[in-house]
């Protein structure tokens, strides 16, 4: 079902069932999956795949070039898996040269108004981002994290599975698995003890991550000291042990910690 008013170049693909609305402008290198909407003035460009039964609002732009000085004009890549939700206003960039060369978004994601995923990152499934919420380049979001409105999130920062920041935060540094992040210069405050429940997290669970967390982040002694007595004593919790991978796999940016009585962020030596 395609209104006579979209402009679907040749070479698009279409899958079965696919609806494109008034004003919509596919490019010929686009890709819409079986069961694919576009309600009204979208523009789908560039190497785009968008997957079965994902919904677009008007005025999303997804797959337009990278906002990146080191793009060098090639072919890459937007996907974007099924079943997401990508409300009015939504932009989404390609990958660039350097960068892997394709961003990605999992399936189930709810990307509200006005929200923004950059050049090279990888969203992972069933990921919100409330209004306006926006991630640099090179940013990786894990699975079932929640980006509250006008959260910002710099390029190269690692924001952890079932982590949620707070509504206009500011993300600087990498966000553990399931923390809490707020504050303008977001630090960490504590776990996302309601995203957790909702995963289905038993009492001993959180128990458990809760005398972790205080372990790591709020006794005394050196922070790599620690990280190893918690790294030696829970090897084999699977929650746990994801926290310790994050810790491990380190990236570009410092890791988030809590503020100090004194307002200074806990950065002693790792």
């Amino acid at each position: 079902m395609i209104d006579p008013s979209a402009r679907v170049a040749d070479g698009a693909r279409i899958g079965e069932g696919v609806e494109i609305g008034p004003y919509c402008i596919v490019g010929p290198q686009a890709e819409l999956g079986n069961g694919v909407r576009l309600i009204a003035h979208v523009h789908a460009t560039g190497v785009t795949a968008i997957g079965e039964g994902t919904v677009v609002y008007p005025f999303a732009s997804l797959g337009t070039p990278p906002q990146s000085v080191h793009y060098r004009g090639g072919p890459t890549r937007l996907v974007i898996g099924p079943r997401c939700e990508i409300r009015e206003g939504v932009t989404m960039n390609t990958g660039t040269e350097d960068g892997g060369g394709v961003t990605t978004v999992g399936e189930r994601c709810l990307f509200m108004a006005g929200s923004h995923a950059g050049h090279d990152c990888q969203v992972g499934n069933s990921v919100t981002f409330a209004n306006n919420a926006v991630i640099g380049g090179h940013v990786s979001v894990g699975d079932y994290t929640f980006l509250g409105g006008n959260a910002a999130v710099h390029q190269y920062a690692r924001i952890g599975e079932g982590a949620m920041v707070a509504g206009l935060s500011g993300i600087s540094r990498d966000l553990i698995p399931f923390g809490y992040a707020r504050g303008q210069i977001a630090d960490l405050a504590g776990l996302n003890v309601v995203g957790l429940r909702r995963r289905g997290a038993t009492r001993a669970d959180l128990l458990r991550l809760r005398r972790i967390y205080r372990v790591l982040f709020l006794d005394s002694g050196l922070f790599a000291d620690r990280f190893k007595a918690v790294a030696r004593d829970f090897a084999d919790d699977p929650l746990v042990g994801k926290i310790v991978a994050f810790i491990r796999a380190t990236g570009k940016l410092p890791l988030m910690r809590p503020r100090r009585d004194g307002g200074e962020p806990d950065d002693d030596a790792a």
